[in-house]
């Protein structure tokens, strides 16, 4: 195949990438005890062997209040060593590494968090289920500066870079969005306001960088729905022009808002009965095996679905872009890449084969065998994050049915 920006270096801030290929920060499920795992060092260090730019772990909370799952990392002192043993073997590989950090807001535990959830207002999840309580001023403040925090301890961890996670519908985008945050102080009404918070956040964070980690933020591009206060893409252009003011290295440019739209973050079909089958036992579990379809509707799936909402981001602002969503084949990674976009990122892509980007260098034109049957999404949750085409032994007949129905090619 002919020279494409695919394989040439890109810069992020004071970080140079080997390639445009970043490894999304898609949950893996692989910290029991919110600690950091063998599985999760083989994991990561298998996609940097795989010839990845850049690997991201995922969804680690700067604060015990921001965790939702038990197996889900969170990042504190006691964290550093094994995490300074995963950097170290990804750096031997070749690639850069990157932490995801966040903070769940209403999508916490109170099981893990250690409290009933905050977020910017009052309200109830239905998706945990619970009540949550709406952030104390001091509280805001505090978790801004676990921003910064995070930075030092990555920093000590030897990653590269830090993803800050202000999308999804986690608390930094509960606080941009009309639909969780009715404050009446300076943190609500105006956008401006709704975006105090996050500025503070990534002013923390890079303060602490100081100039030798890149700083690069997730953010929505929408939330996947229009009433009730939901971000349309004219307020995240304004967002987006705010943290390239701030001087962040880079955006992720992502979409949805869990607890709300789900699957617009991902797009595909919930496999619920998946899901269900590996939940604890809890009156969750038969809600999500016969309800889950109603209350995680499917967005029909197509390769590079953010492709044109993204396009309208290149337009509005100067920083790199990092495009995510539904890249599987060189040919649509290529069309990203010629359309001003300076990096790729790819998760279910990798989740199915860690060697995808050797692959695409040594063969061109190819496809990764993924098959969408978001298998791997079902069961991240309760275990980890993998593919049903490398599971060991017979799966369940109610989840390769599952399997087969929701598939695509």
């Amino acid at each position: 195949m002919s020279e494409s920006l695919l394989f040439t270096p890109g810069k992020l801030g004071p970080l140079t990438l080997r390639n445009r290929t970043i490894r999304a920060a898609a949950f893996e499920g692989m910290c029991p005890n919110n600690n950091p795992s063998q599985q999760l060092r083989d994991y990561h260090v298998s996609v940097a062997a795989g010839g990845i730019g850049m690997t991201t772990l995922a969804y680690s909370s700067v604060e015990q209040s921001g965790l939702s799952f038990p197996h889900q990392l969170w990042l504190r002192k006691e964290a550093i060593p094994e995490l300074r043993k995963i950097t170290d073997d990804i750096h031997k590989e070749g690639a850069a590494a990157s932490i995801q950090v966040g903070h769940c807001g209403n999508m916490s535990k109170k099981s893990v968090a250690g409290q009933l959830p905050i977020s910017a207002s009052y309200g109830f999840n239905i998706y945990s289920p619970t009540f949550v309580r709406k952030m104390r001023k001091d509280e805001i403040n505090n978790v801004a500066d676990a921003f910064g925090t995070g930075v030092n301890l990555a920093r000590e961890a030897g990653f590269n870079a830090i993803e800050i996670h202000a999308g999804h519908g986690y608390l930094l985008s509960q606080f941009l969005s009309k639909y969780t945050n009715h404050r009446r102080d300076e943190y609500g009404g105006s956008l401006e306001n709704r975006m105090r918070f996050m500025s503070m956040s990534v002013e923390k964070a890079l303060e602490a960088a100081k100039g030798d980690m890149a700083v690069i933020v997730k953010m929505n591009m929408n939330d996947g729905f229009k009433f009730m206060g939901g971000m349309q893409t004219d307020d995240c252009i304004l967002v987006a022009k705010k943290l390239e003011s701030l001087g962040v290295h880079g955006l992720v440019l992502s979409g949805g808002f869990v607890s709300h739209a789900p699957m617009h973050v991902m797009y595909g079909s919930m496999p619920t009965k998946t899901m269900a089958y590996y939940m604890e036992p809890s009156i969750i579990k038969p809600l999500a095996k016969y309800f889950g379809k109603m209350l995680v509707p499917t967005v029909p799936f197509k390769e590079a679905y953010f492709y044109e909402d993204a396009l309208k981001f290149r337009e509005a602002v100067k920083l790199p872009l990092i495009y995510v969503g539904g890249l599987v084949a060189r040919d649509k990674i290529d069309m990203v890449l010629n359309s001003g976009f300076e990096f790729v990122a790819m998760a279910r892509a990798l989740v199915n084969e860690p060697g995808f980007v050797n692959r695409m260098k040594q063969e061109g034109d190819i496809r990764c065998n993924c098959e969408h049957a978001n298998y791997c999404i079902g069961r991240m949750y309760s275990v980890d994050m993998k593919c049903h085409q490398h599971i060991e032994g017979e799966l369940p007949k109610c989840i390769k049915r599952e399997i087969e129905k929701t598939k695509q090619h």
